[in-house]
């Protein structure tokens, strides 16, 4: 009984999801709808669905690191400027559907520069791009037709921010307004030039309307008004302007003709308002005069603007009055000063449609703000370095004991980086957030109490735990909850590499409330910390509550060497510790409560001694007393808890095996290693079922679901993978096959014995089956009956078939007649098909068919149904063809002349035994007596 209801092994895991890089550098782009987002990847751009966290595709970059880049509002086109010079122009797909490979560029403008650009934009109606370069140039292109209409000089320097202004009344039936284009640079004055066509006919578009001096510092941003009334500037001198660019009519004007030159108002701006910011203003921008701000009035009258810092902060301002509305983000505390410039805001994206700014920090992450909520929306880490170690979590789990909810486990993974900042996922999307409080890297991640709580060491000596901020009542739940600092743990003399929390489920109080028991520390300096968390809470009201210091029950001298890893056994009363000095030693755990004061012990149990490198890694069999280890000598070894002693040891890595975990009840493995792979392991046959690559560097973190369904691996690449288990799928999978090949076989039997030669064929050739097609056309001659009229091939059947049949049928029959004609015992069918063929069927119908396949080939890649084989198309395989099987043809031919010539020397043998030697020896009458022929027999023996 108990061998029926022994769980199934699991066989095969398949990438389900990747956290890859998403921005490493360089600028950044938003559509309009707000639903898709332009990042820099290396040198290639990369749009992503920003609810799904799916990438949809790549645009092919020309090696060069992209400079500059943004996307017409129309959504339709990309622009980018790369290091190289050039201006490339990409059409942006509209559907959602991820594509394989890369988009290439519509139009390529090589040298569209003579220095290298750092700011562009479009103009509102999608048709012209502006581009300012680091020499002062300004240029003005017609985006489908790929050729500048402007050129303006004269700046002193960078041109660093640019703006349209096209103030369009749809409600106005004549459309003449006039378009200029706002050009700011390193010389601090700001330019408005004319783009209409009289200016540029005249040669007035070269100079500009209007120079703007206000500045004292390189203005960073510009935005105009819907109107065409207001311009707003910011710059690093840490002061925003506000100017009213709108023309001035003056009362002379109103009474001339409007046939004179003075029906044209005077342009003169005018500075309306300086507001100092307190900080360098790297974007600005104004809001929709419209937008429904919470607590801040609206309407046509209201002029409020944005602007993004040094701080990391989004502030919302009313112009007219020079007052901060509220502010959008979190203003960090205590920041190191090499963390003081990866927080500063380098570019503000306002989205209308969605009521949102997106702000770009310098630290590549990216985070969207609600301006009707005043909350962070979304966050995208853009990159995550190396990732060190990886743990599930269930933040939303109820806080009573064995309240586990299959629906609320596992939502989220943190992620330990080669940063101080811990990255919380969810795992249905790529929205995270991060969590600060250790000042240096983070190295360890675990978790306890269902995954309520996270806990992490760091190279800052200290060891945190974190609890998520507790819902009040009314408020909707976030997609990531945010977290807060609850507990420290502090006393190691050296860096924390090891952590483990008790296993159990929640433990009640003497209050009865559901409180953590102890936690394990393990560090450099070779020491193995017991601590009490019996009094630490399970969920915090605010992030920045002050955290408790947590009291140390006891401190062992484990081992000679660093601590490289712990866990504590499913019961709470054993503690092992992995260390460099090669060896795994078991401890017993003694904690006890009492008078509401805690006791902890440790006790040592033994030492599994065996491996020849440093083990790094150790985790207890949750469901047998096994202990499985992971090492540098490349080996996994699962040990017997009764006698420390060796049971099995598995081998098949090339590298150091960094992690290892339990899985199906104990009767398997999965381990990650320094070679990249994750391998899944059947314990009991010591053998590798499935062997898991994504990944391009060591693989330090694994983590496995409680439900077992999901592996997430993280590497030294960057990558995190998330690995579905699909045993099931791939089995109904295999026997849907199976009973698909078995009533084709059937189907084929069945045409063979109703001589239908066409559909048994074209059958074959869709099975790939050559070896049935080869019997097929091997019994052609023994099964025809003898009143048919002569054929080719042996059947007139097979004859009108191999005549008609279709190009990509025929060129994948021709592929099996190549390789039946390499071996002599297939190379009689092989010929009497090529023969049939060859006169069958015209030399333009056998070069159509691979270009038939060819075609066939590039709509199945499409569709990302790619068969996986590596066969050449084309003129290039028809050649191929024919260079195989001329050769095999000449030696066959060869052979067969070989063996005619042999044929007449046995024949010439056979007549001369004949007409000879019997014929001498017979009497005259021609009879031979039975003695006589025995003798004749004797004497030629």
């Amino acid at each position: 009984m108990a061998s029926t209801l022994r769980p199934k092994l699991k066989t095969a895991f398949k990438k389900s999801r990747v956290i890859a890089p998403l921005h490493t550098a360089g600028p950044v782009a938003v559509t309009p709808d707000g639903t898709r987002l332009v990042t820099c990847v290396g040198e290639e751009a990369l749009l992503t669905d920003v609810k799904a966290g799916v990438e949809i595709c790549r645009f092919a970059g020309d090696t060069e690191s992209i400079t500059a880049l943004c996307i017409t509002p129309s959504a339709e086109h990309l622009l980018l400027f790369t290091s190289s010079l050039s201006l490339r122009i990409y059409e942006v797909p509209s559907s959602p559907a991820p594509l394989l490979k890369p988009i290439k560029p519509i139009r390529i403008v090589t040298r569209a520069h003579d220095a290298p650009v750092h700011v562009c934009k479009a103009d509102p109606t999608s048709t012209y791009l502006a581009s300012g370069s680091a020499d002062g140039v300004v240029k003005v292109w017609d985006i489908l037709r790929g050729y500048v209409t402007h050129v303006f000089k004269g700046h002193g320097g960078v041109v660093s921010a640019l703006a349209f202004n096209y103030p369009f009344d749809p409600s106005s039936v004549v459309r003449d307004q006039k378009m200029q284009l706002i050009t700011a640079s390193v010389d601090t004055r700001i330019r408005i030039f004319d783009l209409s066509a009289a200016s540029s006919r005249t040669g007035a578009g070269s100079k500009p309307e209007a120079v703007l001096e206000g500045h004292v510092s390189v203005p960073r941003g510009l935005d105009v008004s819907r109107d065409g009334k207001w311009l707003v500037s910011g710059g690093r001198d840490s002061v925003v302007l506000v100017w009213d660019i709108s023309p001035k009519i003056s009362s002379g004007q109103k009474n001339k003709s409007s046939k004179g030159k003075g029906k044209e108002a005077e342009f003169s701006p005018v500075l309306s308002k300086t507001i100092p910011v307190l900080e360098r203003v790297e974007a600005v921008g104004l809001l929709n005069p419209d937008e429904d701000l919470a607590g801040a009035p609206s309407g046509p009258g209201k002029l409020r603007i944005y602007t993004g810092g040094e701080k990391g902060l989004v502030k919302i301002w009313d112009a007219r009055e020079g007052t901060v509305l509220f502010t959008l983000g979190q203003e960090q505390e205590n920041v190191a000063e090499d963390q003081e410039e990866q927080r500063q805001i380098v570019d503000s994206i306002y989205i209308p449609a969605t009521s949102t700014i997106v702000s770009v920090h310098a630290d590549q992450n990216i985070l969207f703000h609600s301006l009707s909520t005043q909350t962070l929306s979304r966050q995208l880490i853009g990159f995550n370095d190396e990732i060190i170690d990886v743990t599930f979590l269930s933040p939303n789990l109820p806080l009573q004991a064995g309240s586990s909810t299959s629906d609320l486990a596992d939502t989220h993974v943190a992620l330990g980086t080669n940063s101080s900042l811990i990255r919380v996922y969810s795992t249905s999307s790529l929205d995270a957030r991060l969590l600060s409080g250790h000042s240096e890297i983070v190295l360890c991640l675990d978790r306890g109490a269902e995954g309520r709580v996270l806990a992490s060491g760091s190279k800052d000596r200290s060891a945190r735990l974190w609890a998520p901020v507790r819902q009040h009542a009314g408020e909707s739940a976030p997609s990531i909850p945010e977290w807060g600092c609850v507990a420290i743990c502090e006393g190691h003399a050296e860096s924390v590499g090891a952590i483990a929390m008790s296993r159990k489920a929640l433990s009640a109080d003497a209050a009865g409330d559901n409180s953590l028991r102890f936690m394990f520390t393990g560090s450099q300096d070779r020491t193995i910390k017991m601590w009490d968390l019996s009094a630490v809470p399970l969920a915090c009201d605010s992030p920045r509550d002050d955290a408790m210091k947590c009291k140390s029950l006891t401190t062992h001298k484990a081992h000679e060497k660093d601590i490289n890893s712990l866990d504590v056994a499913p019961n709470d009363r054993m503690l092992v510790s992995g260390s460099q000095d090669r060896t795994a030693k078991v401890w017993e755990i003694d904690y006890s409560v009492s008078g509401g004061a805690a006791r902890g012990e440790l006790r040592l149990l033994g030492t599994c001694k065996g491996h020849k490198r440093g083990v790094w890694c150790v985790r207890f069999g949750r469901a047998e007393r096994v202990l499985a280890t992971g090492s540098g000598d490349k080996t996994v070894k699962l040990w017997n808890l009764d006698d420390f002693t060796c049971v099995k040891t598995f081998e098949g890595h090339t590298n150091s095996v960094l992690r290892v975990d339990f899985l199906n009840a104990g009767m398997q493995l999965v381990s990650s290693a320094s070679d990249g792979l994750v391998k899944l392991w059947n314990v009991r046959e010591e053998e590798c079922i499935a062997t898991m690559d994504n990944h391009e560097d060591k693989v330090w973190a694994l983590a496995v679901s409680t439900d077992e369904s999901t592996i997430v691996s993280g590497a030294a690449d960057s990558t995190v993978t998330f690995w579905k288990d699909c045993t099931e799928e791939q089995e109904v999978e295999k026997a849907t096959q199976r009973v698909e090949m078995v009533q084709k076989e059937q189907d084929f039997s069945n045409y063979l014995a109703l001589h239908d030669y066409r559909n048994a064929i074209l059958l074959a050739l869709a099975m790939q089956q050559p070896g049935r097609l080869h019997s097929l056309f091997k019994n052609l001659p023994s099964s025809a009956p003898p009143d048919l009229p002569p054929s080719i091939s042996g059947h007139p059947a097979v004859d009108e078939v191999l005549r008609t049949l279709s190009g990509t049928d025929l060129s994948r029959l021709l592929r099996y007649v190549r390789d039946w004609n390499a071996h002599a015992r297939t190379s009689a069918v092989a010929q009497r098909v090529l023969h049939a063929i060859v006169k069958l069927r015209a030399a333009d119908d056998v070069m159509r068919a691979f270009d038939e396949e060819t075609a066939l080939s590039a709509v199945v890649a499409e569709d990302g149904a790619g068969t996986g084989k590596s066969e050449s198309k084309g003129a290039t395989a028809l050649k191929e063809l024919m260079d195989a099987l001329i050769p095999y043809t000449e030696r066959h031919l060869t052979r067969m002349e070989r063996l005619l010539q042999d044929s007449y020397v046995v024949e010439f043998i056979l007549g001369e035994m004949d007409d000879g030697m019997f014929g001498e020896l017979g009497d005259e009458d021609g009879d031979m007596g039975m003695m006589e022929v025995d003798r004749v027999i004797e004497v030629a023996a």
